[in-house]
């Protein structure tokens, strides 16, 4: 498989550290507030990274990690009078969530700061042996001037660069950071009681749960300075050794063709998304834009993406009932030779909408070929396994939008219509019809009885 290598600016081989074996660790959210599309493209992206390793046969540990300590997190409990745990427990299940509801598979471990600090605390004390930390009034701080490679992850050459935290007039040189907050509020350590600083938990849950050099180190390009920077910069400074074989950034999320941001006040939830489309869609539309491409979101493309996806849903729904046979392993080998081409999703997708068509096209000549039915459900469970769509049932698919209640009234409005038509009283058939019609569903009569589905418009 070819990836493309932030550091070295160019694709390469992934060529696993030990035997078939490949550790992945990907920057999860800071847990104060719902996921937004930032997240929702990194988790995508990823997601799809390791689906595709799966199919190749490799053995995958994936590890994301929860920020539940942060800046952020204090003022939200400070505004909101709530607890730490109140806070980041109820925003780490809102973020499962909406993972799931975009078919995310879970991680295999998901450490918590909090849950992390002996780990931060000894990477901490390793750091201080090996004479890159110093001591301030606010906090420990990691001395840049000690790793002889500072930058040369991200590349910049720019010294006038500054730290995600408050500037601190003290520190030696400014790209300097902290590594562990002095605040007596917070925890015990051999510095003093605190907290840790941001940079450090990540590099301290990779040496406490990997215990080495991983395969890949994954995130969103706006992670590669100072996050990642800083990470690599402490490895090499606590071990003498590169954090990552590997870098790996998805690109920058825009809204309405703005860089998402807070302060813009466009920084867009993934519920806001679901609330206009369901889960799997919004997959698919997000996913359907190369990973480390800039990706602008828009409610019309979002509504035109699902489109294209249900043509693929109208293909299962065609094949209803039908049992899995024979892959195609002309189509499957194509599909994983192009995902393997760092993960080329445009190519891969187009691929998938010529085998829809074709499909499509058989099933119209041969609509009662038990075996090609067969052959083509199991095209379809592969795409499932892959790219993470088609999880949802068939017909459930095109009724997405009705509350409960609202089935139950459609589901009541069809059995009168089916009445009035064995009472041969067309006229109010009619007008059941034209009812379902104005609460926008269609229905077709077919002889597996009347099917129903919801009338979308952009």
């Amino acid at each position: 498989m070819q990836i493309y290598d932030t550091v070295l600016k160019q694709k390469v081989k992934l060529v696993p550290l030990n035997g078939n074996d490949i550790n992945i660790y990907v920057c999860g959210p800071t847990v104060y507030d719902d996921a937004h599309l930032g997240h929702a493209k990194s988790s995508i992206s990823f997601d799809l990274l390791r689906r595709v390793l799966i199919a190749l046969g490799y053995k995958v540990k994936f590890v994301k990690n929860f920020t539940d300590i942060d800046d952020k997190i204090l003022a939200k409990m400070k505004s909101s009078n709530q607890s730490l745990e109140q806070i980041t427990t109820y925003y780490i299940d809102r973020y499962k969530k909406d993972m799931n509801a975009l078919n995310v598979l879970n991680a295999d471990i998901e450490p918590k700061a909090t849950e992390s600090l002996d780990a931060i605390i000894n990477y901490i004390q390793k750091l201080e042996q090996n004479g890159a930390t110093y001591r301030l009034d606010d906090g420990i701080y990691f001395d840049t001037s000690k790793d002889q490679k500072y930058l040369s992850l991200s590349g910049r050459k720019d010294e006038n660069l500054i730290a995600r935290v408050t500037s601190n007039g003290a520190k030696k040189d400014e790209k300097d950071f902290v590594l562990w907050k002095f605040d007596e509020q917070w925890y015990d350590s051999p510095f003093g009681k605190g907290r840790p600083g941001w940079h450090t938990e990540c590099v301290a849950m990779i040496e406490e749960i990997f215990n080495g050099t991983i395969d890949i180190h994954a995130g969103g390009a706006d992670l590669l300075f100072p996050h990642h920077e800083n990470e690599a910069a402490q490895c090499r400074c606590a071990n003498h050794k590169e954090l990552a074989k590997h870098w790996l950034h998805n690109g920058f999320i825009q809204v309405n063709n703005e860089k998402m941001s807070k302060s813009l006040g466009n920084s867009f939830f993934v519920k806001d998304a679901l609330a206009i489309a369901p889960g799997e869609a919004v997959r698919y539309y997000l996913m359907s834009s190369h990973y480390r491409a800039n990706f602008n979101y828009d409610i019309g493309d979002l509504l035109s993406s699902k489109k294209r996806l249900d043509k693929i849903y109208r293909l299962k729904k065609r094949l209803s009932g039908v049992t899995p046979g024979e892959i195609n392993l002309e189509f499957k080998n194509a599909i994983i030779e192009t995902l393997s081409d760092d993960l080329n999703i445009s190519e891969a997708l187009a691929k998938i909408d010529e085998m829809v068509n074709i499909a499509n096209t058989n099933l119209d000549k041969e609509p009662k070929n038990k075996a090609l039915k067969a052959d083509i459900m199991a095209n379809l469970e592969f795409i499932k396994e892959i790219l993470g769509i088609l999880y949802i049932d068939e017909f459930e698919w095109f009724q997405y939008g009705f509350s409960l209640e609202q089935k139950e009234q459609i589901a009541n409005l069809i059995e009168s219509r089916n009445s009035a038509k064995a009472a041969k009283d067309y006229a109010k058939a009619d007008a059941i019809r034209d009812k379902l019609t104005a609460l926008g569903v269609a229905i077709m009569d077919t002889p597996n009885g009347v099917k129903w589905e919801k009338i979308w418009t952009e």
